[in-house]
């Protein structure tokens, strides 16, 4: 109950932080839209007032069929979430609301298809969700993938354990996927098969895989620009080599 409601606690934020901003305040992706974690505008609530009537005033509150730590996305006027439920945490949710008002403009329901062991102070929806503006992608700690448009159809999904099905650890993935130039770029770094991967948007095919460190990573793929365009920082841990 206390992630469940955490989620709820950060998605009114945002909504109520996005209130009169007007669909140009977009939070399309953990740590933003550059992944950056700044916000562009000039004043944004700091504290949240349940009572009061200042810049804080939480604006809506809804309650989630499930838990999640993962973080709310703005596009356009839709706030949308993810959480997961079901004793084993297998029912996958993709839930969007109206931004202004806090009513449900959809909400979609998968199935897990691969491991959903997690700590008891996890989730299976611990990647925050992303969006390129006319699609969202949400990623499972299951190495579930789903894309769908913003009417809440499913476009493709893919179940990453039927590929990699040593994928996991005892405690849950976290790590929240990117769009970058129409490729969803996925960071699975475990003790078993680690590696990240960009998968086509349009298509849910797999564009390519790099193998990483088999050791357990909670991290988040982030974007940069370099000189001949953007760039994907995959943070893992470093081990050192032995002292000589």
């Amino acid at each position: 109950m206390y992630h469940h409601r955490l989620l709820v606690f950060f998605t009114v934020s945002v909504a109520a932080a996005t209130h009169g901003l007007g669909a140009s305040a977009d939070w399309r992706q953990f740590r933003g839209n550059e992944t950056t974690g700044e916000a562009t505008a000039e004043s944004l609530p700091t504290a949240w007032d349940d009572d009061g009537d200042g810049d804080g005033k939480i604006a809506w509150r809804t309650d989630l069929p499930g838990r999640g730590v993962s973080s709310p996305i703005v596009v356009g006027k839709l706030v949308i979430v993810t959480a997961s439920s079901g004793f084993k945490q297998d029912r996958l949710h993709v839930l969007a609301f109206e931004s202004e008002t806090g009513r449900s403009a959809w909400e979609r329901q998968f199935w897990a298809t691969g491991r959903t062991l997690c700590h008891p102070s996890m989730a299976v929806a611990a990647p925050t969700p992303d969006s390129d503006g006319r699609r969202v992608v949400a990623f499972y700690s299951s190495n579930d993938l789903v894309c769908l448009d913003l009417d809440g159809n499913l476009l493709w999904l893919r179940g990453l354990g039927y590929d990699y099905p040593t994928a996991a650890n005892d405690v849950g993935m976290a790590s929240s996927p990117i769009i970058v130039d129409g490729t969803v770029v996925v960071q699975v770094e475990n003790k078993g098969e680690s590696f990240a991967a960009g998968i086509d948007i349009e298509t849910g095919m797999s564009r390519w895989r790099l193998d990483r460190q088999q050791a357990m990573n909670w991290t988040s793929p982030a974007l940069c620009q370099g000189n001949q365009g953007p760039l994907v920082l995959t943070p893992s841990r470093f081990t050192c080599p032995p002292a000589a």
